[in-house]
């Protein structure tokens, strides 16, 4: 705003704009660095130090699960397995029991669709 020459104003403009784009790239590529950057901090750390709790309670887990699915394979009714079904909590748990469930209908069926062929057969 100070010079009246026209020419020395464009090159200032110029320069401002040159100025700006510069200023805008490096904030780009700040930004870029930081959401690639790989994760730091105590999270990482929590992670390590919590690691063998959650490893021994992953592996109690799987032996109760285990446990539960000889259970299950041992119960050859619908009506007792919907009975557990409603009594268990853990995801985990009703994953099984619906799955035992489901192989007992299959059973079912299969039984009745021989029962079924045989009579005919007669």
């Amino acid at each position: 705003e100070a010079t009246l020459d026209l020419a020395e104003r464009r090159r200032i403009r110029s320069a401002i704009r040159e100025l700006q784009r510069q200023e805008l790239e490096r904030d780009e590529e700040a930004l870029a660095s930081k959401r690639f950057r790989p994760e730091r901090g105590s999270h990482r750390q929590d992670n390590k130090e919590n690691w063998p709790q959650s490893r021994r309670l992953e592996e109690e887990q799987q032996a109760a699960l285990a446990t539960l699915s000889q259970q299950l394979e041992a119960i050859t009714d619908v009506e007792e397995l919907t009975k557990l079904l409603r009594a268990a909590g853990e995801y985990e748990e009703r994953k099984l029991i619906r799955a035992a469930i489901r192989k007992l209908r299959a059973e079912e069926i299969e039984a009745a669709t021989l029962a079924g062929n045989a009579q005919r057969t007669q």
